[in-house]
């Protein structure tokens, strides 16, 4: 896991790109592709393709966990961690915001707000995976089976989740910072990377984890940094 410290010391990472930095946080660029065509066959219009970059934030740390509350608020770290990231992030906007609906993350998404004066845009999509299981208990014990699992071996049900995060990720015109999930976070990584695996790695809460979105086809920038954390 790399420490923000560490990582500021090599790269001004959080500030605001200038020319000579590197791409990575320059303005996403605008594309003309051409489709192909046929002699005798009408030319189809060159369309302008636009990389969007997300940077995904995983929530400050709950109050209780999983199996523990349905939709718990943060806990006064969380609260602390959440400022820290806004701190970190302020430089690069006022970008758009989004969240999920559940507490944990409209909370997290606060201080975002108060820094660049926007309203997050409440996605519901990009939720934490919705468990079938009634009891608090049971949605413990089935959200640790479905963490050891490939999305190829899950129900179709949660195929189906998995294709929504995509699509609504996907959809966001704009570069965006998006306060989401554990497992909705690794759907985004899986897909840039081509990793079955519903989990393929622990992003820490607070996190950012950076992705660009080109025409439906996901490119992994930067992972979040990682760490034991709470779950279930």
């Amino acid at each position: 896991m790399r420490a923000w410290a560490s990582t500021l010391r090599r790269t001004p990472r959080w500030s605001m790109p200038s020319r000579r930095r590197s791409s990575r946080y320059r303005p996403a660029p605008v594309r003309s592709r051409r489709s192909s065509f046929r002699r005798g066959e009408a030319p189809i219009m060159a369309r302008r393709v636009y990389m969007v970059r997300l940077y995904l934030v995983r929530h400050g740390r709950a109050a209780a966990t999983f199996a523990e509350a349905r939709d718990p608020g943060l806990d006064p770290a969380g609260t602390a961690q959440a400022e820290a990231m806004a701190a970190r992030l302020a430089p690069l906007g006022p970008l758009a915001i989004v969240a999920s609906p559940l507490r944990r993350t409209r909370e997290t998404a606060v201080p975002l707000e108060r820094h660049w004066h926007r309203v997050a845009r409440i996605e519901p999509a990009v939720a934490e995976i919705a468990s079938p299981e009634p009891g608090l208990t049971e949605r413990g014990e089935w959200l640790r089976a479905v963490m050891a699992r490939r999305w190829s071996e899950v129900s179709s049900d949660l195929r189906r989740w998995r294709r929504g995060v995509v699509d609504a990720l996907s959809a966001i015109a704009e570069t965006s910072v998006v306060v989401s999930h554990y497992i909705a976070i690794n759907v985004a990584v899986g897909e840039a990377t081509g990793d079955d695996r519903v989990v393929g790695f622990a992003p820490d809460n607070c996190s950012v984890t950076i992705v660009d979105v080109e025409d439906g086809s996901f490119r992994l920038v930067e992972r979040g940094a990682e760490a034991a954390t709470r779950v279930l």
